[in-house]
């Protein structure tokens, strides 16, 4: 068994490979390439085919499309192991992590859609509040004109009643406070105070 790491692109990978000799290679592979096989071998045909296939896909299809990513590594491991005689029984693609660059790219964007996000509720309350004083300064409109056709069929009757029910409901809240004096109109609100 044999664990490679390799850092691509800004992309780390850990690879968990579980591999064996053919056993018709062994005295090949112990002639050409030494006891040590697996350390001269495994390491740099990983590199060569991780290259190989981070570069058919951008960062965010690495994480979605995990899946396809393993089996073409599998794929192609498996058949570029099998020129030097090795038998990869199982590789397992155990990690992967983004750089630093990266990783901020995608905090960047993030900030910039709820930025986005904000700006859009912004405009939209905007536009409520604007709809709302249209309609308040239509019904307000069609208020005055209700009031002035009546005056004008009715004469000033209207605002005599208005003025009444004005002073009723002053009257009423003056008289629950107790604070308030009454004093009838034109004396002095001094009284009898020596010049």
């Amino acid at each position: 068994m044999a664990v490679i790491s390799h850092n691509l692109q800004n992309v780390s990978i850990t690879l968990r490979i579980l591999f064996r000799p053919e056993a018709s290679s062994l005295p090949n592979i112990f002639v050409n390439l030494g006891i040590d096989y697996d350390e001269k071998v495994l390491p740099s045909i990983t590199r060569e085919v991780l290259t190989a296939v981070v570069a058919q896909f951008d960062a965010s299809e690495l994480i979605t499309q995990r899946e396809i990513v393993s089996q073409r590594v599998n794929d192609e491991l498996t058949e570029r192991a099998a020129q030097f005689g090795l038998i990869l029984d199982d590789i397992s693609l155990t990690h992967l992590t983004f750089g630093q660059e990266f990783t901020s790219a995608v905090e960047q964007k993030q900030v910039a859609q709820q930025d986005a996000e904000r700006a859009r509720y912004l405009v939209e309350k905007a536009e409520q509040v604007k709809q709302a004083a249209v309609i308040t300064a239509e019904g307000d409109s069609l208020g005055a004109k209700l009031i002035a056709s009546s005056l004008a069929g009715a004469g000033e009757g209207l605002i005599e009643l208005r003025k009444v029910e004005a002073a009723e409901d002053i009257a009423s809240q003056l008289s629950k406070s107790r604070n308030v004096v009454y004093l009838p109109s034109g004396q002095q609100t001094l009284l009898a105070l020596p010049n």
